[in-house]
Parts: structure tokens; sequence; C-alpha cells
């Protein structure tokens, strides 16, 4: 279709400047109820599925038990209450991951909190799960009118100690189990304080045998995944491979934005005005698919993987999918590349 090229073409030297001169989260914000509006509009979704939206059987994915009309997602994250499921659809994802929800809304940290590296085509952002509650977003889900795959990620609050974490997943898994087709478990934003201790061996182990013990004793059990850090080394990857399998996760998604700052282009002290959070975007791209490619060498088959982390081309996702990801997500490439993106990785996968 000749306008698909046309406006992924025009998206970078037209659109996104314009995007690019406000605030990172205010035009986030902005931009909810604008796609909202211009989806009632009639003929929007039949036109945006047309541009955007391609369904081949080639594209089709049968992963977790689940059928995926395209491996192309939108990681958690970039619509974190559910606000928008139906109209993200409409651009072509194959499914998408809402959260990271807690029990209780939390405004997250600090403003500003959320900084564009143009240079280095990276995000950080240390926004602390903010969310305005699982049961918001639960309620959302209920009366939502596309039919698309959903995730939901879960955390716990700020103000959860981690030793009573697990009450904290437990309720979020109870609030969406109705309503989302696989849950996962968030253990490794850097942006919620002492999170990341919990995937220390035991503590994980701990919170992901109980979780999967709730799941087990459920009449239909959902495929329960685990979303892990790129800062990794090579022996807590080595825990997670085996946690994994003694807990019976049925994937990981690999990765989560990193603490690291190296390698960057953007001048080191505007970086360090920025101060702390997780990077995302083009610098990551490396990390991410190294760690699925070890992961998927060192897991059983019937684990499987999302890759996420850095897609910025159709030539990452592939690199992604050849690393061993048996579905991608996107976050970072979405906000720099725009919606043309997916289609252009699906048309990818189709050409090969």
């Amino acid at each position: 279709m000749p306008g698909v090229p046309y406006l992924y073409r025009m998206y970078k030297p037209l659109i996104r400047p314009l995007l690019f001169q406000v605030d990172p989260e205010q035009i986030h914000d902005l931009s909810y109820p604008g796609i909202k509006t211009a989806f009632r509009l009639p003929f929007a979704a039949q036109l945006s599925k047309k541009l955007f939206r391609l369904d081949h059987p080639g594209l089709e994915r049968e992963v977790f038990g689940l059928k995926f009309p395209n491996p192309v997602g939108l990681a958690a994250g970039f619509d974190k209450d559910a606000r928008l499921v139906d109209e993200f659809e409409n651009f072509g994802f194959g499914f998408i991951e809402i959260g990271t929800l807690t029990p209780m809304p939390q405004p997250g940290n600090d403003k500003p909190r959320l900084f564009r590296l143009p240079q280095d085509q990276g995000l950080i952002n240390r926004m602390g799960f903010n969310n305005r509650g699982v049961e918001v977003a639960a309620h959302r889900l209920k009366n939502r009118k596309g039919t698309t795959i959903i995730g939901g990620n879960i955390g716990k609050n700020k103000n959860t100690p981690n030793d009573q974490a697990l009450k904290d997943y437990l309720y979020c898994y109870k609030a969406l189990y109705d309503v989302v087709d696989y849950f996962v478990v968030n253990v490794s934003s850097p942006n919620t304080p002492n999170l990341r201790e919990l995937q220390d061996k035991e503590p994980l182990q701990h919170l992901l045998s109980e979780l999967q013990d709730q799941n087990q004793a459920m009449a239909k059990p959902k495929p329960l995944l685990l979303k892990i850090a790129p800062d990794l080394n090579t022996e807590q990857l080595n825990d997670i491979v085996q946690i994994a399998t003694s807990t019976q996760l049925s994937g990981l998604i690999a990765t989560n934005t990193t603490i690291s700052r190296e390698n960057l282009t953007t001048n080191s002290a505007q970086v360090a005005t920025m101060g702390a959070g997780g990077l995302s975007g083009k610098p990551l791209t490396k990390r991410s698919t190294e760690i699925i490619k070890y992961l998927r060498q060192n897991l059983p088959l019937n684990i499987r993987l999302i890759g996420v982390g850095g897609i910025m081309t159709a030539a990452d996702a592939l690199e992604k999918l050849d690393a061993g990801a048996d579905l991608i997500q996107l976050y970072t490439g979405f906000i720099y590349e725009g919606p043309g993106l997916v289609r252009k990785i699906n048309q990818a996968i189709l050409q090969r």
C-alpha cells in the first residue's frame, strides 16, 4: 500500500519534531485524549487498520497456548492503565501489555522523571509505577471492545515492604484474572526502591512459587511470565534459569530498562542532570539480545521468550527473533519511529 511507506517516512521529519518540542511525559499524557478522540471519528479505526495492520497466516504465532495474530506487541509502561487498548490494537500490534499495575493507586516519583536522549535514540525514566490502581484497569478491560491478547504486568506498591510483596502481587493477580490472557511479574524495574532485591534467588523463588501455586489452583491457569533486568550477571542469569524451570514459568521477558550509562554519545554532564532511572532504546539493543540468546541456549524449550529492548528497526526485531525470542515488544522504538514500525517489522518477517 503506497500510503504506508509515505506515512512512515513523514513521521520522523514532520510529526516527531513537533512531538519532541513538548516535555516527554506531558506529550505522552496529552496524546491519550487526542488518540481517543481521533478514533471516535467515522472510519478512523478502519483507516488505521488498513494503514498499519498486516494480517497474514505467516505472521501468526502460538505461544503459551495463545494464538497471536503477529509477534509484535506493545510493551508494558506505554498504556499502564489500559486506557487505549482498543486504539493500539488498530495500530497493528499483535498483543498489548498493560501496567505495571499495583493494588493501590500511586503517583510515582517526583517530576521531571522522563527524559529523551535523541542523539542515542533513547529514553531515561524513573516513573515509579505511577498508575491508578489495578481495579481501575480491570474495570476498563471488562468493557473493552477489541479482541487483542492482553498481558497484565503486575508489581507492588512503593510503600509495601519486600517481605510483604507477595500479597500485592496476589492482589493484582486476582483482580486481573478474568480480564487478561497472561501475567508478567515485574521485579526488575530500577525505579521502585529495593524492588530489584526481589530478583535475588531466595525471595524470587518464594514469590514465584506462591504465585504459581495460586495460578495452578484456578480453574484455568494463565501463562505466568517473569520480566528480568539487563543488568544481571551470568551467575544471576543461571539462577533465573533454575527458578523459571523449577516454578514452571511459561516464559521470560528480556529485558527491562538498564541502570547503565555506558557508551552514550549524549554529553555525560547532560545525562548526569537527568539523574537516576532506567535507560531504554538503542543503547539497550545489544545487551538485551545477548541475554535473549543466553537464555534460549540454557532454558528448556517449553519456556518461551519475549524480546524487548532497543528494537528501533525491522533489522533489530529480526535479530531478537534469531536470538531465540518467540515474540517481541516495542516501547522506545514506537516513540522514535512511529506506528509504521509495527507494519514494517511484520513485512520484514514475511519477506524472509
